[in-house]
């Protein structure tokens, strides 16, 4: 390291780990097609995993509708296939969340060569968090958002014959707990902006005002609702992940060299 590094603020652990090999263009892709086999293969031991408790899980989900239900009323298909379908469907989402920690992990090995030294400290904790983050989401769609939308939806359609089919069901109930999934992901986003130097803690602060009505505004596609109860019940943890998301950039960021 030359005197100029050390100058400007940068020590050997900031630096690119010039132990590590070169890669060309085709490398990195040979690596992405590489991170991809291994996440797909990941998938399909979780779906075979999964397909053995298909049945147990979609009936866990359907819970929060069958309690607005009048008693004794089920789903219905349409289809003789379609109950086989749609348990490959639910074993295929649920191995997504049971999988996700190796995709993550893969995701990792794909960026860490571009990072200094220091940076690959933080495997461990990404890897941790981004799957607690995610699954927490999910539950929390499950738990907090999919009640209440169902319970409107009902109420709304109470002076008719209610027919729904369990495709019509699991597509419904599926988007609500993978966007929730994937919006409780919002600091893991933004620690990887900040560490690229495209956000700040600063800029992230200036924009706050636009982050609140953003939330109100994703909250309102995903529970398509009037009622406000529900869409703040998920706008105010966005906020939340948010301010959670500026504390990370704040600790994790990229520090500019004086």
């Amino acid at each position: 390291m030359d005197s100029n590094s050390t100058a400007a603020g940068f020590t050997p652990a900031d630096e690119p780990d010039a132990a590590l090999p070169k890669m060309s263009f085709l490398d990195h892709l040979e690596e992405l097609r590489k991170r991809l086999l291994i996440s797909i293969a990941a998938i399909v031991v979780a779906f075979f995993v999964c397909w053995n408790y298909a049945e147990v899980i979609y009936g866990k989900l359907q819970e929060p509708l069958l309690k607005v239900l009048a008693p004794g009323d089920k789903l219905a298909f349409t289809r003789l296939t379609g109950p086989f379908f749609l348990y490959m469907k639910v074993a295929f989402y649920a191995g997504l969340f049971l999988a996700a920690p190796v995709i993550l992990l893969q995701l990792w090995l794909f960026i860490a060569p571009g990072l200094y030294k220091k940076e690959r400290r933080y495997a461990a904790p990404f890897i941790i968090f981004a799957s607690l983050f995610f699954i927490a989401g999910g539950l929390f769609g499950f738990k907090i958002i999919l009640p209440g939308t169902c319970a409107f939806f009902v109420e709304t359609g109470r002076q008719f014959k209610q027919m729904i089919t369990i495709d019509d069901y699991f597509s419904f109930a599926s988007m609500i707990v993978l966007a929730a999934g994937l919006i409780f992901e919002t600091p893991i986003l933004i620690f990887f902006l900040a560490r690229l130097g495209i956000v700040t803690p600063a800029f992230l602060m200036q924009k706050f005002k636009y982050a609140i009505v953003l939330a109100f505004i994703i909250a309102a596609v995903i529970t398509p609702t009037p009622d406000m109860v529900t869409q703040t019940a998920l706008a105010v943890p966005m906020i939340l992940l948010y301010l959670i998301g500026v504390a990370v950039a704040y600790f994790f960021g990229k520090k500019v060299p004086r």
